[in-house]
């Protein structure tokens, strides 16, 4: 298996573009190939003996999944990309190609997905609602139909997927969920589908908000003829990098509106304290109340 490829590198952090089918990290000694020791070959000398791992993944995709892998290379970078992902500011674009033909050509997907507790399936998830389902949460995906076309013979449609929340296996189930799901999804077709050689998940793009400057990488599209000559186009509505550079926009314009609600409350903040300072001076005695009160303790002293 080819090593990961490096889609961006600087003192903080190593983004790569994860392979399909490889895990990002074991305590498995049987484990061979795993994102982490493919970086320990190829950048021994950023491996940090203080973390278990050796490097500190900012972030999960499934064993079948491919794509961008943002890494930290110190507590203080992890730190930030931490804080993006917890308060949802984090922008996360992934390519699929689905089974059928998606007729809603964008949708927002809102289940809440919980763990599946039914004997044989504990390793999966469940949409509320399902038996053996427990401790559902709120999640919601958005999907953008691409193209559509066929795989092997069979209608499938290609579409951008952007999670909203952040479940373990949130798009798979939500494209279950939505009667599409995702071509060569073996664990969630419970091994029906089993005939292509990977599943069709993968992490095109992910930005981050840092401070001075953002961080975003994209990882190439494998969804294609030339790539995987099984996968034929047949109607295009829009393009990948339309709807990445709209998102992104728009993405774009919901920071510049947080900002300047981030300043507005630092100046309501600022302009109420100074009332308040204000205030306080305005109640300070004057000369002449000064005065007559040391004349009035003077006097009470004298008694």
């Amino acid at each position: 298996m080819e090593p990961a490829g490096v889609l961006y590198q600087s003192c903080d952090y190593i983004i790569v573009d994860k392979h399909w089918d490889i895990r990002i990290d074991s305590k498995m000694w049987y484990e061979k190939h795993t994102v982490q020791k493919q970086l320990g070959l190829r950048f021994p000398e950023l491996a940090d003996p203080g973390t278990y791992y050796g490097f500190r993944f900012c972030h999960q995709l499934d064993y079948s999944t491919s794509g961008v892998l943002c890494v930290a290379l110190n507590k203080a970078a992890a730190g930030r990309v931490y804080h993006c992902f917890k308060d949802r500011r984090a922008t996360k674009v992934y390519l699929a190609l689905v089974r059928g033909w998606v007729e809603e050509e964008k949708m927002t997907i809102d289940f809440s997905i919980g763990e599946n507790t039914t004997e044989g399936r504990t390793h999966m998830m469940c949409i509320q609602g399902t038996d053996g389902c427990e401790n559902p949460k709120p999640c919601q995906s958005q999907l953008t139909v691409l193209e559509y076309g066929d795989y092997d013979g069979d209608p499938v449609t290609k579409v951008v997927l952007q999670p909203l929340t952040g479940r373990t296996h949130q798009l798979r189930v939500h494209c279950e969920a939505v009667g599409h799901p995702i071509v060569g999804d073996y664990t969630y077709s419970l091994g029906e589908d089993s005939a292509p050689y990977r599943m069709m998940l993968h992490a095109h793009l992910l930005h981050l908000p840092l401070e001075p400057l953002p961080l975003q990488a994209a990882a190439p599209d494998p969804f294609t003829t030339p790539t995987d000559p099984r996968w034929r186009p047949q109607r295009c509505l829009r393009t990948v990098e339309g709807v990445v550079e709209t998102l992104l926009e728009h993405r774009a314009a919901e920071e510049r509106t947080e900002r300047e609600e981030k300043k507005r409350q630092q100046e309501e903040r600022s302009r109420q304290q100074e009332e308040r300072r204000k205030r306080w001076r305005g109640r300070e005695e004057s000369e002449e109340q000064r005065r007559m009160c040391q004349q009035w303790l003077s006097e009470w002293t004298d008694v």
